[in-house]
């Protein structure tokens, strides 16, 4: 199955931003992707923590849900929708939300990020906690290709990555493929992004596509991209390093289960 990591530099306003992805989107289905993520924040990188607010939707309505499903629809793909920030009920909080659209246009899953960034080296200061409420549950979906062939896929967004038991879990639970929309930055992407993603790879014996914000943003600050596909045995299989573009990469399930047999780590857990 062919799959696409949408690398995006989001700005500040919400119609460029939904004007890129659909464009992204479409170049994915033309390559031949049967799934297409878009990266974390895709629909906005705000000047402040607080813009955050103002483009909150609530689940089913909303301009970025109807890009979403609308696209799905028209493009025939399944589509993962980086994050979007979803209502809370509390006036000064969202959720950090993935919602993942079937070709029929509708709403298969959505997770809310679980682990908010924090990070101060003294130049560079992020708390998603300000504006951002974390979520609970480890989201799986499953998704038939058209080859017959369904493929267990285990939702995460960014700074998720550093939390390897989020990732066992999904493993335990059968994922096969791994997605990790972000916004690394380029401090912490240069030292550990793809370090992090080889290893969520290695370790669960699964897939990992990882679609990244990755340029120097409107806001000012500057994330890492390297977009990129990992097989199970941790080669990176197809990566961009940074503005915005598609990388396409093909998952093997044949591959995937000929590793799995030659080396059932997945098996021998004890913990």
């Amino acid at each position: 199955m062919k799959v696409a990591a949408l690398q995006m530099v989001s700005g500040v306003a919400l119609a460029p931003n939904l004007a890129q992805a659909r464009q992204l989107l479409e170049q994915a289905a033309q390559a031949g992707a049967e799934l297409a993520v878009l990266p974390e924040y895709f629909s906005g990188m705000g000047l402040r923590d607080s813009d955050k607010l103002a483009l909150r939707e609530h689940p089913g309505d909303g301009p970025v849900q109807q890009l979403l499903a609308c696209a799905a629809r028209e493009l025939g793909l399944w589509i993962v929708g980086g994050t979007l920030p979803l209502a809370t009920g509390s006036p000064d909080r969202v959720h950090n939300s993935t919602l993942v659209f079937s070709p029929a246009g509708q709403c298969a899953a959505r997770y809310d990020k679980i682990h908010l960034f924090r990070f101060d080296n003294g130049g560079e200061q992020f708390d998603e906690a300000r504006t951002i409420a974390a979520g609970s549950r480890c989201v799986q979906f499953d998704l038939p290709a058209r080859s017959g062939h369904v493929w267990r896929v285990g939702l995460s967004v960014c700074y998720d990555l550093r939390f390897p038991e989020l990732y066992r879990h999904h493993a335990r639970a059968g994922a096969d493929l791994l997605l990790v929309p972000s916004a690394f930055t380029h401090t912490t992407g240069r030292a550990h992004w793809e370090l992090l993603l080889r290893a969520r790879a290695v370790e669960n014996l699964a897939y990992v596509l990882a679609p990244a914000q990755g340029g120097l943003h409107e806001n000012g600050r500057r994330t890492w991209g390297h977009s990129m596909l990992v097989d199970p045995w941790g080669q990176v299989l197809a990566q961009q390093p940074e503005g915005a573009g598609v990388v396409v990469g093909t998952l093997d399930a044949a591959h995937l289960r000929q590793l799995r047999s030659r080396l059932p780590a997945l098996e021998h857990r004890v913990l």
